[in-house]
């Protein structure tokens, strides 16, 4: 079997176009796709404590400490301790950062329309229906470990 004919490939092939089409769009304001991501997951009004964001976003907490420092420094977030309980540290979007989450839906809302003004809607049902059946494999089937 050709690589191009394996599912894996195909899923990634599409992800690395779409994170490469994202970060042009991100370069244009200082950032990068996984910036724009991860304004994506703040609560824009309360924050989200630091500890839901990497889940979130499917990182390890080490990746994520280290982006959030960077759009800390970028005047993007701040962190803040939480109201209800002092010992958690809330991520709340400065006003920049807002300006940023909103770009980013932008984005993400002008991809997604692009694709289903040229992908009919009942392909991308089938195409949702094959990812979602993807995941439920893996996890129910602890794929991973078959694999390796």
């Amino acid at each position: 079997m050709r690589r191009e004919e394996t599912v894996d490939y195909n899923i990634k092939a599409a992800w690395h176009a779409i994170a490469r089409m994202y970060n042009q769009q991100a370069h244009k304001y200082n950032a990068t796709m996984s910036m724009g991501f991860c304004l994506l997951n703040i609560h824009s009004e309360d924050g989200t404590p630091a500890t839901k964001i990497a889940p979130l976003m499917g990182l390890e907490a080490r990746s994520l400490t280290r982006l959030l420092k960077t759009m800390e420094e970028k005047g993007l977030i701040a962190r803040e301790p939480d109201p209800s309980d002092k010992r958690l540290v809330r991520i709340v979007l400065t006003k920049e950062g807002r300006e940023r989450k909103e770009k980013a839906r932008e984005s993400v809302l002008r991809f997604n329309d692009s694709i289903r003004a040229i992908i009919p809607s009942e392909k991308l049902s089938v195409f949702f229906e094959v990812l979602q059946a993807i995941n439920k494999t893996i996890e129910k089937n602890n794929i991973y470990e078959k694999v390796v």
